[in-house]
């Protein structure tokens, strides 16, 4: 496996591991949480690239997107006429072995996978659940295996990776504009979604977000094609089984809600609407999955327990609403977000969960394409936050910056809509302003797909070492 401490890379290790397969790997230098992960289930791998330690027996061999057929160990890969996947493609292996479920939208995939894979958890099920980060109760991996009767992974749209895929169920969380330095725009990032859902076998089930517009219109494009497919939407909009009921509660940092085909009230300590969005697609697909294996009635109390212990022991995954810490009566979080829409939802159910609190968030856009293209949506996204801190664009490897957009366009046209906006050019020239500026009650949230989240952590620490 070339690039094996790649997060779904060193998950798809663990899982050919557990099937029996002989594992080996290599990546950089550089330590990433995954060093963890590896050695702890013993599959040993090598620190730096070179043609000499790939094994003289392979089977097959997997590559990730990362590297291409330049890298000289995919070369010597390709001129030894080993196999050769990338990760994508592997993962479709996969799907093929057993019943299969996907996960997929442009946002909201990581948590409602790792939702699922903690249902899965509760409920005991033989499968094997894939999720794009670590999650706690996982061990912090980003793996579940509790079996081979089926697979249920999140999927990537970026270059429609998502079609090697073969799906009998699928979630639905959102379609919009979304890597427009490969879709045209938002028409093409739909037909995309489309094409995805054309391969559901018949009596394959769509669970698909009725509040979001994307979602919901691509869903009714593919029932007018598909009427073979079971759709099942859900959301606050929607009537049916899937319709969401939120419940108002005095208790603090807790979600209250209820899912109308269920017969049991769920809480949630994640905030935001959204969350119990992703909450409500878990249950009806992990459900649905669970009632192929040979029926479940949710009348058992048993189950109705283990599906409420399931949601309410759900701590969120690695950069999903991450609590980083507190000291000195200042929260500090870290999200992944890194497109309009999630960022306000986010920012949105953070202000809803914690409002006494004065939100300072740091967000670094990430790629020249999608912040020139959503330039305005995001200006206007951070309406829930108190302050805003900005910086340079965190660039792609995909991708060379063509002089005509910068950090400090994002943060001039933020200006236009936010009363507090500061930028700094680099993350960490941030910590002098903020070691001043935070106080008791405060909440520090980074934010986006640049490397900012570092800037979380020196907080923190700064403000460990200063504690009284």
């Amino acid at each position: 496996m070339v690039g094996i401490k790649g997060t779904g890379m060193a998950a798809l290790a663990e899982i050919f591991q557990s099937r029996g397969l002989n594992v080996t790997g290599s990546d950089v230098d550089e330590e990433f949480y995954t060093d963890r992960v590896l050695r702890e289930i013993g599959i040993p791998y090598f620190n730096g690239f070179s043609v000499d330690q790939i094994p003289l027996n392979l089977d097959f061999a997997i590559r990730s997107a990362a590297y291409g057929t330049e890298h000289p160990e995919v070369a010597e890969l390709l001129k030894r006429d080993v196999p050769l996947l990338l990760y994508a493609e592997a993962l479709g292996l996969l799907s093929r072995e057993h019943s299969a479920a996907a996960v997929a939208g442009v946002h909201g995939k990581t948590t409602t996978t790792a939702l699922c894979g903690t249902l899965v958890q509760a409920l005991g099920l033989p499968g094997t659940v894939l999720v794009g980060s670590a999650v706690p109760a996982f061990g912090n991996r980003s793996t579940l295996v509790q079996g081979h009767d089926f697979f249920l992974a999140e999927t990537c749209e970026y270059r429609r990776h998502f079609m090697n895929f073969s799906p009998d169920r699928m979630i639905l969380t959102s379609v919009e504009a979304d890597h427009l330095d490969y879709f045209k725009d938002e028409a093409d990032v739909e037909n995309a979604f489309c094409d995805f859902i054309a391969t559901l076998p018949e009596k394959g089930a769509l669970i698909y977000c009725h509040d979001d517009p994307g979602a919901r219109r691509t869903a009714m494009r593919m029932a007018d094609q598909r009427p073979d497919i079971r759709m099942i939407p859900y959301g606050f909009q929607v009537t049916g089984s899937g319709k969401i009921t939120k419940i108002q509660s005095d208790a603090s940092g807790e979600n209250h809600f209820r899912v109308e085909g269920l017969h049991t009230g769920f809480r949630l300590r994640i905030p935001g609407d959204h969350i119990i969005l992703d909450a409500a697609a878990a249950l009806l697909l992990v459900l649905d999955q669970f009632d192929s294996l040979g029926g479940c009635s949710l009348d058992d109390p048993e189950i109705q327990k283990s599906l409420e212990e399931g949601i309410y022991n759900f701590t969120g995954s690695r950069r999903r609403s991450e609590i980083i810490g507190e000291s000195q009566g200042i929260l500090v979080m870290d999200d992944y977000g890194h497109h309009p829409s999630a960022v306000k939802k986010t920012l949105e159910g953070i202000r809803e969960f914690y409002p006494g609190r004065r939100i300072i968030v740091d967000f670094m856009s990430h790629t020249y394409s999608r912040t020139a293209a959503l330039l305005d949506d995001f200006a206007k996204s951070f309406g829930a936050a108190d302050e805003v801190i900005l910086h340079k664009i965190y660039a792609s490897a995909r991708e060379v910056f063509n002089g005509k957009i910068s950090g400090k366009d994002l943060y001039e046209k933020t200006c236009e809509h936010h009363k507090l906006v500061r930028y700094f050019e680099e993350p960490e020239e941030a910590l002098p302003y903020l070691k001043e500026t935070l106080k008791e009650g405060d909440l520090f949230v980074t934010m986006g797909a640049g490397d900012n989240w570092q800037l979380g952590r020196s907080v923190l620490k700064s403000l460990k070492e200063t504690q009284s």
